[in-house]
């Protein structure tokens, strides 16, 4: 029996191996004649772990590299967290696959048995996203927010180290490592509206490779797909990175699907939020109906802001 070899590329940390060699057992079972390799590549994200995200570019810090080497054919198939894809994918590549998706939502993790809401003021919070940030604050404007960077283990350890109450991460990563008897509390939509993408894998590949396109039909999940492709047309016509607090979360309910957007300043001062629900045969334009509608109800203003400041 003829063996297949396909190279898969991922970041080196715990959770993208993870979710690498999940995405290689799947596929091996699927197809037993597939020989897959995983190749580890260092992203700048990577790199840099000393700079908040939005000061070095944010969205793509992860994936360019990765990138990079499927356009070169260094490798045939790369596996992503949904949620750090830019809205843009390079000339040449497609995400070939999403596999159903974990657990959206963002978790508390806390130093002792307090929930979020319990906290005195001035209590110290560790969060990595500025979309996390602006909600908490828009709810808890006496909280400080740390800056954290760093794998999922590092950044809990953290906790200890710099004397934080807690960290908000997301429910995904934390399944997915086993760590769930270390979360304290799952923040629900309304209280913490996840990033675009969270809790899903994008398997990109190249456009022109068909004979994989058949090989990841069988791990690829129609409704995740269509709930992802919305919020991500969502964030595209807003281009937004992760220099901006921006959120969008959709979801199947029948034939409808139901898009939830979210804008804020950085600050959280000022929050906009709206939903819009449709046909599932129409999910891109909800996106974008739904995008132009926080534009117009103030996000213009936010946008222009951030993007100033950014630049000065």
């Amino acid at each position: 029996m003829e063996k297949r070899l396909i190279k898969i590329g991922t970041r080196g940390s715990p959770l993208a191996l993870k979710q690498s060699s999940w995405v290689k057992d799947r596929l091996s079972r699927i197809d037993p004649r597939l020989q897959i390799e995983l190749t580890i590549i260092k992203t700048t994200g990577d790199k840099i772990l000393d700079v908040p995200l939005a000061a070095i570019g944010g969205k793509g810090l992860f994936v360019k590299e990765i990138e990079e080497a499927l356009l070169d054919k260094r490798i045939d198939l790369a596996v992503h967290s949904m949620k750090d894809m830019p809205g843009e994918l390079p000339e040449g590549l497609m995400i070939g696959a999403v596999p159903v998706r974990e657990d959206p939502r963002d978790v508390w993790i806390a130093r002792g048995p307090i929930s979020l809401n319990d906290l005195a003021a001035q209590e110290k919070i560790g969060t990595s996203s500025l979309r996390r940030k602006a909600q908490l604050l828009h709810q808890r404007p006496d909280l400080q927010i740390i800056s954290l960077r760093g794998n999922l283990d590092t950044r809990i350890k953290k906790i200890e180290t710099e004397g934080l109450a807690g960290i908000i991460l997301a429910a995904a990563g934390i399944h997915r490592l086993g760590l769930r008897d270390r979360i304290s509390q799952y923040l629900e939509l309304d209280t913490s509206l996840p990033a675009v993408g969270q809790g899903a894998l994008a398997l990109e590949m190249r456009e022109n490779d068909h004979r994989l396109v058949d090989v990841l039909q069988g791990i690829h999940d129609r409704d995740t797909a269509l709930c992802t492709q919305a919020e991500r047309a969502f964030l595209k016509h807003l281009q937004g990175g992760c220099q901006v607090p921006i959120a969008a979360h959709a979801r199947i309910q029948g034939q409808q699907i139901i898009v939830t957007g979210l804008i804020a300043n950085l600050d959280g001062s000022v929050l906009i939020k709206d939903q819009i629900e449709g046909p599932l045969s129409d999910h891109l334009n909800l996106g974008i109906t739904l995008a132009d509608r926080l534009f117009q109800s103030g996000g213009k203003e936010i946008l222009n802001q951030i993007y100033q400041e950014t630049v000065q």
